[in-house]
């Protein structure tokens, strides 16, 4: 079943007088349950399309149905209102608040929404535990490693119970040996959890483990491969 259905989508930025064509006429869908990986050189559209399909940009021309709701002419509240219970966002840079500990970094999201201080404890340790980093609960990001700070930004992205991650290069940052154990943990979390995953990467060694893939180029896709779901 389709989670995301992009319709001849196209994003265009004006910057004085330079138009700047991001995203060109692209159509692309995204089941439930899949993982994705979108590929591409700097420039190619990569993060255009995350930002489009994360909901925190709208496009210029065409339609992005999320489960079969057009989204493309929602206004900003109620796009966030959908980001906040749908979709999650894992970032190269881990974007974890320094001066809170692992367990108030993965409630935030919850805090945000209004949900109480008792449950979103709850869910924040389910989270934690979820990705193996139960004990580190009370440790702040200088305390972490890469690879687990990296495990609490996906416990952050998780407690919502967002049905779709978006990872921007979620390895970029790490050694070889931590991203493969980080992918192993996406891996599990997708077939256990059935999230859905987007992962933005020009990683190689992800690559060879993502068997469905997005190429892009100067903001079309030029490839769209459909591999067998491990």
């Amino acid at each position: 079943m389709a989670l995301f259905e992009l319709e001849r989508v196209s994003r265009v930025y004006q910057l004085g007088d330079l138009e700047v064509r991001a995203l060109q006429d692209v159509s692309l869908t995204i089941d439930a349950g899949e993982m994705r990986a979108v590929m591409g050189p700097s420039g190619a559209g990569k993060a255009t399309l995350c930002h489009l399909l994360g909901l925190l940009d709208a496009p210029t021309t065409g339609k992005i149905l999320l489960d079969g709701q057009d989204t493309s002419d929602l206004d900003e509240n109620r796009r966030a209102e959908l980001r906040n219970r749908k979709i999650g966002f894992v970032f190269q840079n881990f974007s974890l608040v320094p001066v809170l500990n692992a367990l108030e970094n993965v409630q935030l999201p919850l805090l945000f929404r209004a949900t109480g201080e008792g449950e979103a404890r709850r869910r924040a340790v389910e989270a934690l535990d979820a990705v193996g980093l139960a004990a580190c609960s009370r440790q702040r990001p200088n305390q972490l490693s890469g690879g687990q700070q990296q495990r609490v930004a996906i416990a952050r992205a998780l407690v919502t119970e967002a049905e779709f991650v978006i990872a921007d290069e979620p390895t970029a940052n790490l050694d070889s040996e931590t991203a493969a154990g980080l992918f192993d943990l996406i891996q599990r979390l997708n077939a256990e959890r059935k999230t859905t995953f987007l992962l933005a990467t020009h990683d190689t060694h992800l690559l060879q483990r993502i068997p469905h893939q997005v190429s892009l180029l100067d903001g079309r896709v030029i490839a769209n491969q459909r591999g067998k779901q491990p």
